[in-house]
């Protein structure tokens, strides 16, 4: 098992991200928050550092894993609502490893950080190593619900089953690839809504041209537009669409409403617009996916 002092530091590091979570509200943390705010008794315990598996030099083993945001579109990284997570280099006992082996034999918890974008990252916990596969030079990791994390010496409150482990790992990627998505549209428009402007981030979402349902819904770029939450509301609910030469139309039925300044000039004023594209032209929205969608919008209508 893991020494006291290890254990007592890596609890109060999880009541530490619990307590951040109103400021960081979609799990999304800065690097240097993570590297450098939290403390244990006055002293400093950095959280991560250069390598992926991350162990601070006053715990026994390791307290974090961390992963790359190209990673989720490698086909390998997961299976079977299951995270794949490879070895540090080729040799399996590397003491980076033999760490990370120790965390799984004795059930010890992690933090998992996920990058989003540059000095950003999607944070999980806790999460558990539960196989090792030393044929594909790899860890399967899983998530577990908090509710089994005590703040004392003991670590679990029986076993959670396996479809529970798989229902919070099948959350934990979910939320990985949204907030992937998120940043990756976001950076693309320089934090501003493609349609009006806006420039408040909390008030911003990336929007899916195609479903992420359908066949052609991928959390890419292309597929993505940075905009404000009401204008998102309006691409979804057909009020608004976008042709594939990136021109706002407004429905004709709701031009013609007469309603309060917000519909005037939020809604209607947008009509004929250009959208506000990406200065990288391999981040603009796809013209194919645009076309697609906006035939639905001209179905609905």
């Amino acid at each position: 098992m893991e020494e006291l002092l290890s254990h007592q530091i890596r609890m109060a590091s999880f009541d530490w991200l619990k307590s951040l979570l109103p400021q960081f509200p979609d799990f999304v943390f800065p690097s240097k928050v993570l590297a450098n705010d939290f403390f244990f008794k006055k002293e400093r315990i950095v959280l991560t550092g250069q390598q992926g598996i991350w162990k601070p030099k006053q715990m026994q083993f390791p307290i974090s894993i961390k992963s790359r945001s190209e990673s989720i579109y490698d086909d390998e990284f997961i299976s079977d609502n299951r995270i794949k997570y490879r070895y540090m280099g080729d040799n399996p006992n590397h003491w980076v490893n033999v760490g990370l082996r120790n965390c799984m034999n004795n059930k010890i918890p992690l933090i998992y950080m996920h990058e989003v974008s540059k000095g950003k990252y999607l944070v999980q916990w806790p999460v558990f190593v539960m196989f090792d596969d030393i044929k594909n030079l790899s860890f399967i990791v899983e998530a577990q619900t908090k509710s089994y994390i005590l703040p004392e010496n003991e670590l679990m409150i029986g076993e959670p089953s396996e479809v529970e482990r798989r229902y919070a790992t099948r959350q934990m990627i979910q939320r990985l690839h949204q907030s992937t998505f998120r940043e990756l549209v976001l950076i693309a428009y320089k934090e501003h809504c493609a349609i009006c402007a806006l420039r408040h981030r909390p008030l911003l979402d990336a929007a899916h041209i195609i479903g992420d349902g359908e066949i052609l819904g991928r959390a890419i770029v292309t597929n993505g537009l940075s905009l404000c939450k009401i204008h998102h509301a309006a691409f979804d609910s057909n009020i608004i669409g976008i042709t594939p030469d990136y021109h706002v139309h407004v429905r004709e039925d709701i031009l013609n409403e007469i309603d309060g300044p917000m519909l005037k000039f939020g809604i209607q004023q947008m009509h004929g617009n250009k959208l506000i594209l990406p200065t990288n032209i391999s981040s603009r929205p796809s013209k194919e996916l645009l076309d697609i969608r906006y035939n639905e919008f001209k179905n609905a209508v």
